[in-house]
């Protein structure tokens, strides 16, 4: 069984982001560094989309390598974005999608989302929901593909909320929950760590950019990035 290995860690090489708001770029380009794919850091960050309030989303991120010939699969835990019967029924998630926005066409964000969705799946992403556990983890990281993930960077780090869309600061009364993205590149079984490439650099949770955290802590951190239209998990690999 794959999943008798004790520890399971992927070699993989991040770079440290050069702002608050390209979290995800930067890990996007980490996993392209780790498939020996060599594109400038810069050239990711910008033909990736922002959204308008700073940031971008794990679809946008998935676009992206698709247009590059990657593959990519998605597992949600957006509640936002998606009804979990969506996937007990295997209904159309285009015209579930489509279906959605025209009743919350007021939700901007919700209708950006939607775009790169439908964007994703026409271009042949998959999207999955399945229960978020340390074993669905283990078995990504123990094919060979690091984890992409959108998480709640307020549960992740213990940090205040955040205020501000380009420039970022702490700030516990006005702040709201923010969102991250970070590359989780292994694990230990015994120890019942994950193994975390995080693009922010100095950050609340490590002297380095490489560190571990409990599943427990991880799978809360991921859910709870419902709150900023994350909770995903994004795996990109070679075709």
């Amino acid at each position: 069984m794959l999943l008798k290995l004790k520890e399971k860690i992927l070699d993989l090489n991040i770079k440290a982001q050069p702002d608050d708001v390209t979290c995800g770029p930067t890990c996007l380009h980490g996993v392209y560094q780790f498939y020996k794919d060599v594109v400038p850091l810069k050239e990711v960050i910008s033909e990736v989309k922002q959204l308008s309030s700073g940031g971008t989303l794990a679809v946008v991120l998935a676009n992206h390598a698709l247009k590059k010939g990657y593959k990519a699969i998605i597992y949600t835990y957006n509640l936002s974005t998606f009804d979990i019967s969506w996937f007990k029924n295997k209904v159309d998630l285009k015209e579930k999608l489509k279906a959605q926005l025209a009743v919350k066409a007021h939700d901007p964000r919700l209708k950006v989302a939607t775009d790169e969705y439908l964007q994703f799946l026409e271009n042949g992403g998959q999207i999955r929901f399945e229960e978020l556990t340390p074993t669905l983890i283990k078995t990504i990281l123990t094919k060979g593909h690091p984890i992409l993930t959108g998480l709640s960077a307020t549960y992740l780090y213990e940090s205040p909320r955040e205020t501000g869309e380009v420039i970022i600061r702490y700030d516990d009364v006005e702040g709201e929950p923010a969102g991250h993205f970070v590359i989780i590149n292994g694990f230990n079984q015994e120890e019942r760590m994950a193994y975390i490439a995080d693009p922010l650099d100095p950050n609340p949770i490590s002297e380095k950019q490489y560190y571990k955290v409990s599943f427990q802590k991880l799978i809360n951190s991921i859910m709870l990035g419902v709150m900023t239209y994350d909770a995903n998990l994004l795996i990109i690999y070679p075709k």
